[in-house]
């Protein structure tokens, strides 16, 4: 077991939540394309509103895909940066 295995199962607990039902790889995807995407701040945002959404049943897999698409798509600030680099050169 590693550490975070580990913290899972006693945060979990804490919580009164099976670990079992914590898609862990799930939530740190997405919360690694939020982080990339958008901005390091919305990753923990993200994965407390993907817990929210569970748990008003929600399709996590399904919602996690939908937020890390958005994600990906998202004109951050550095994506803005690029195209506007780039489009300097075609002058």
């Amino acid at each position: 077991m590693n550490e975070l295995d580990a913290w899972v199962i006693a945060a979990a607990g804490e919580a009164g939540v099976d670990p079992a039902d914590i898609p862990v790889k799930t939530v740190l995807d997405l919360a690694r394309d939020v982080a990339h995407g958008v901005v390091r701040p919305g990753a923990p945002v993200t994965a407390y509103l993907l817990g929210l959404a569970a748990g008003r049943g929600a399709d996590v897999s399904g919602l996690a895909g939908k937020l890390s698409d958005l994600a990906l798509d998202w004109p951050s600030e550095a994506n803005v940066g690029e195209e506007a680099a780039g489009d300097a050169g075609t002058d």
